[in-house]
């Protein structure tokens, strides 16, 4: 497994970043967001974010796991790490690196609006074009890609990769 071509390179992530940094902080303007960042894949991303809102803001992780060693999502959640502040009648942004087939992302939904937020959206990175097994509403995404698998810019493969600055895609990854 090794990155192949760049599919998104760090110049245009960057410069969407701070389009969705706008729009979150003209959308929230008054309000003081709460950004739940989806461990580990979207912590580069968020910390770019997080500096593009220009409102005070208060940042928390949670670590969720559906795909276990394999590259396609078992459809099976469970929380890993869970956040440490409480979510009542808090203005609540989760921070995904991508959505593939949006199960995850509709169980964690349904879990923190069980615990009362003022309002919860969600910003993604990436979405994948045609793979969402659910219907989500997501207001703030960065990029839709081809359902290939990428790393870059804190998403992996096996753990490797986080830390490329573009989105590559990967060569020799077999979905299972």
């Amino acid at each position: 497994m090794t990155p192949g071509e760049v599919v998104i390179s760090e110049e245009e992530i960057q410069r969407r970043v701070a389009e969705l940094g706008q729009a979150i902080t003209t959308d929230y303007a008054g309000r003081h967001p709460l950004l739940i960042g989806v461990l580990k894949g979207a912590f580069v991303f968020m910390a770019d974010l997080a500096r593009a809102i220009a409102l005070p803001l208060e940042i928390d992780f949670m670590a969720v796991s559906s795909y276990g060693a394999a590259t396609k999502t078992s459809g099976i959640v469970r929380i890993v790490k869970d956040l440490d502040a409480d979510l009542t009648d808090r203005h609540v942004l989760i921070v995904e690196d991508i959505v593939d087939s949006g199960l995850t992302l509709s169980y964690l939904r349904k879990g923190l609006l069980a615990r009362g937020p003022a309002s919860l959206e969600v910003c993604s990175l990436l979405m994948k074009k045609g793979q969402q097994r659910v219907n989500l509403e997501i207001p703030y995404v960065g990029f839709e890609i081809p359902p290939d698998f990428v790393a870059g810019y804190g998403l992996d493969v096996a753990e490797r990769y986080r830390n490329l600055r573009g989105i590559h895609l990967v060569d020799g990854v077999e979905e299972s």
